[in-house]
């Protein structure tokens, strides 16, 4: 499976790289400026020798890759979509995006006009089959591999079967378990958890919070 990472320079996008081509995936690191995508490869190469990365321009990564995370800054999170919308038709699109602003350190949820980043995702391509997904998982623990990860994955589409496809690629990271989380308009309650999350590692410093969801009557992963 090919995965392309729409800014995949930053932390999240890099560790979710970092833990799939250790997982035996192909995975294109995309940005706006193809020097740092290929440095950031080399940088996943060193942590995974043998992988199966490169680095490419947002516009290719877009085009090659069979899956498209989106992991770009919310304030660029619509733009980036409008213009890759043609190459994104009909593809499995994750957003990974949380609509954060910042004031004296604290991370504060911004209102999203659509719901939620994820909704929004859908509205600018609504010919792809977004999934929200990965926003509570530690971006310093996906970059120490092969390290398992103790959380689990919250994950919303109104698509079942792009869901299932996700929530096994999220079980490739060993350790985390993926939990379904309903529909997109569930997508808001996840993207506001985040700053939840940055604040309580703030006052706990050197904390990684992340999640786990219990008394899950008979339940389930994406593992048969």
């Amino acid at each position: 499976m090919r995965i392309g990472i729409l800014g995949g320079t930053g932390p999240e996008g890099k560790g979710l790289a970092v833990r799939w081509a250790w997982a035996g995936e192909e995975v294109l690191i995309g940005s706006r400026d193809a020097g740092r995508a290929q440095q950031s490869a080399q940088e996943v190469l060193a942590l995974c020798p043998g992988g199966k990365v490169r680095g490419a321009l947002n516009s290719e990564v877009a085009q090659q890759g069979e899956i498209v995370v989106v992991a770009v800054p919310y304030q660029g999170h619509k733009e980036t979509l409008t213009a890759l919308r043609p190459a994104l038709a009909g593809k499995i699109l994750v957003d990974v995006v949380a609509p954060l602003a910042f004031s004296r350190g604290r991370a504060k949820a911004l209102p999203v006009p659509e719901g939620s980043v994820a909704q929004q995702a859908q509205a600018v391509v609504p010919e792809a089959r977004v999934v929200s997904a990965f926003h509570t998982i530690s971006a310093h623990d996906l970059l120490t591999p092969p390290s398992p990860i103790e959380c689990d994955v919250l994950v919303c589409a109104d698509d079942a079967e792009a869901k299932k496809v996700v929530m096994a690629l999220a079980e490739k990271i060993p350790g985390v378990r993926a939990v379904d989380a309903n529909g997109l308009e569930c997508s808001r309650y996840v993207e506001e958890l985040v700053a939840l999350l940055l604040n309580i590692n703030r006052v706990y410093r050197g904390s990684r919070s992340m999640v786990r969801i219990v008394g899950l009557a008979g339940a389930s992963s994406a593992r048969p």
